[in-house]
């Protein structure tokens, strides 16, 4: 029951290759630093039409991307590891809550402040305009989700769970 995960350190696998450390699951990595060109892209193509990371093989063979989606998947296969609230847990609708804010609201920002010229052409004032407002909108972001949870140990309390994990690294 392996698991097979495209990434790359420091990226949104991070979360996924601590998740399954936790959980215990054994798991390879293959290596795809799709920031570096076309050719580190390739490697996810076959996987992940996007050509993307992280992209998730199950042991099933099903693919699973998205870092929110395979973290939320991951914790619910594995009940065991205690990484999420289950349903019915009180706690249970802010994480589901902050697990698809942080990839709708925060992470797509990443895309277009990390290279403006994707919706600013050539202008270097449009640039830079782009990069601000997007920098603003993240920290507005963050802003808005420190002010609304009142975190323990961790952000929903007591227990670890993958929403710290995504936090960690985003």
């Amino acid at each position: 029951m392996t698991y097979t995960l495209y990434g790359a350190p420091g990226s949104g696998s991070a979360p996924v290759e601590a998740a399954l450390t936790l959980i215990g699951a054994p798991y390879t990595v293959i290596e795809a630093l799709t920031w570096e060109g076309d050719d580190q892209r390739d490697k996810v193509a076959a996987v992940n039409p996007m050509r993307q990371i992280p992209a998730l093989i199950t042991p099933a063979g099903e693919t699973i991307t998205e870092s929110a989606a395979i973290l939320i998947w991951l914790a619910e296969q594995h009940p065991e590891a205690a990484l999420a609230p289950e349903p019915g847990d009180p706690r249970r609708a802010q994480f589901l809550r902050w697990m698809s804010f942080i990839p709708a609201s925060i992470y797509s920002m990443f895309w277009v402040r990390d290279v403006p010229s994707r919706l600013g052409g050539e202008d270097v004032a449009s640039q830079v305009r782009i990069s601000t407002l997007t920098a603003d909108r993240i920290a507005d972001c963050w802003a808005v989700m420190d002010s609304q949870i009142n975190p323990g140990r961790w952000l929903l309390g007591d227990e670890l769970t993958v929403l710290d994990l995504y936090v960690a690294v985003v």
